[in-house]
């Protein structure tokens, strides 16, 4: 009878220990909260299914890739919502899971949400302040997670995609004389990947002449979101930086991983990055990496 008990129990203990996994490590983006909003850090988020709402401590959520595939590559990650609330079911822990597996290191940012009824925040200033300082906290922490500084990139999803053209197209410097540390660290991204991102961030002028090599995808009757891509690509071909572009016939918008979606094109659309991550060596090791072409789409 012993015998039996313990072989149930040596079979049964690699089930229990998957169904205790460890939650993910949520970090503060300001120790003592945002700037001017300290008083503000203490109350709770509102979850909603699987969307956030009432982001007054802005944070980053760490999903660290299996030590067995962990290739150095790092991904921040800002799920959309309109800037009323955050998609952080769907556009969040869905594409960390997709990248942990290919090897890459994520983080899932909550935003404060300017357009939430009775929202205290600016939409030109908190989204890309929390996105830069996001990216600074990484990059000052690359070394803890084991990445590598030159392979840390940031990906969006409509508003999210907003706050990546804000952070990508801004200024990324440290401040050097910063009594903060991490404000000491750039906030560069070095590549971008938007996902039927709207206008706002989309620079009026030129993009910087060291803009990152993109990854820009839309459907065609997503037609409020087509326009921020194709204006991209122009600024982009303009500088002559990597660029890539997937305009797909349908899907409308906010079909995410594109699980739900009835389109074939749609259900597969994370191949397509999966092998430009690729192409560009952002998925190797260190010693293997391939370096995209400065003129290249």
């Amino acid at each position: 009878m012993k015998i039996r008990f313990a072989l149930l129990l040596s079979l049964a203990l690699p089930c229990m220990l998957h169904a205790e996994e460890v939650p993910p490590v949520v970090i503060p983006l300001w120790e003592k909260g945002a700037p001017g909003f300290e008083k503000l850090k203490d109350e709770p988020e509102v979850m909603k299914g699987s969307s956030v709402t009432h982001v007054n401590n802005p944070s980053i959520t760490v999903f660290p890739a299996p030590k067995e595939k962990a290739n150095g590559a790092a991904v921040l990650i800002v799920p959309g919502g309109g800037h009323r609330q955050l998609g952080f079911g769907g556009e969040g822990v869905e594409p960390a899971k997709l990248l942990n597996g290919l090897g890459v290191t994520c983080f899932v940012l909550k935003h404060r949400l300017p357009r939430e009824e009775g929202s205290p925040y600016n939409i030109d200033i908190h989204p890309r302040q929390d996105g830069q300082r996001a990216m600074r906290v990484i990059r000052s922490r690359a070394a803890e997670w084991n990445l590598d500084e030159k392979r840390i990139g940031i990906l969006g999803f409509s508003a999210g995609g907003e706050v990546v053209a804000m952070v990508v197209y801004g200024p990324t410097g440290g401040d050097a004389g910063a009594a903060d540390a991490i404000d000491r660290a750039s906030c560069r991204a070095d590549f971008q990947v938007s996902i039927y991102p709207g206008p706002l961030g989309v620079p009026a002028g030129p993009v910087p002449a060291d803009a990152p090599p993109a990854f820009f995808l839309v459907a065609n009757d997503d037609t409020s979101h087509v326009k921020p891509v194709l204006d991209q690509l122009a600024k982009y071909e303009e500088a002559k930086r990597p660029v890539e572009v997937h305009l797909y016939a349908r899907g409308a918008h906010g079909f995410g991983m594109g699980g739900r979606s009835k389109l074939a094109s749609i259900r597969t659309w994370t191949q397509r990055l999966t092998d430009w991550l690729g192409d560009n060596g952002f998925l190797a090791a260190a010693e293997e990496k391939v370096q995209p072409k400065a003129g290249g789409k």
